[in-house]
């Protein structure tokens, strides 16, 4: 029987980007972005708004209000997860999770197969939901195939990814559509 690490000598294979240990089903603070497919601008303009203490906010379109609307829904579908700050722009999301599970007392390493009950299955659920709104209902959407996530692992690390989240908006506006508006680490 052939692996597919022996098959194709890791030519082809993708690195995962968790950090390895971790268990993604454990309490914890997450730092996730979420990237349309092509970066397309499906959620719609960054828009300056002088009532806003940012000073810059994103003019929806339907499906991002549907990007929007499901995001807060997560905790509905998964109890175990509470939001934190989350902003949603033209292309991407941003967003703190708090997995608060106390009654997980035992640690299982992340591993490959199927996932339930952790921030895996809780992106994919999310993801789902957006795309199969667009299908159902014919309007032109893509995600970008994963994810990317960070444990966060200090209160000053947390500040630090909540002002970047919050000022994202402006910073769009001041630099455009750059790198810089989708990593802070």
């Amino acid at each position: 029987m052939f692996f597919m690490d022996e098959r194709f000598n890791s030519k082809y294979r993708i690195p995962s980007t968790r950090l390895p240990g971790w268990d993604y089903g454990s309490n914890g603070l997450y730092y996730i972005t979420i990237c349309t497919k092509n970066r397309v601008h499906y959620f719609g303009n960054i828009v300056n708004e002088p009532n806003l203490e940012t000073k810059a906010a994103l003019k929806m379109t339907p499906i991002g209000n549907v990007a929007f609307e499901n995001w807060m829904a997560i905790p509905l579908h998964h109890p175990y997860i509470e939001l934190d700050e989350f902003v949603l722009m033209p292309n991407h999301l941003h967003g703190i999770i708090f997995i608060n599970r106390p009654d997980k007392p035992d640690w299982q390493i992340n591993q490959f197969g199927p996932q339930s009950q952790n921030l895996a299955s809780a992106m994919r659920g999310y993801k789902a939901s957006v795309k199969t709104y667009a299908t159902i209902n014919e309007i032109e959407f893509s995600w970008q195939p994963r994810y990317f996530d960070r444990v966060i692992r200090n209160e000053n690390e947390y500040r630090n990814v909540r002002e970047y989240i919050f000022n994202n908006p402006r910073d769009w506006l001041a630099k455009g559509d750059n790198e810089d508006n989708y990593f802070p680490m």
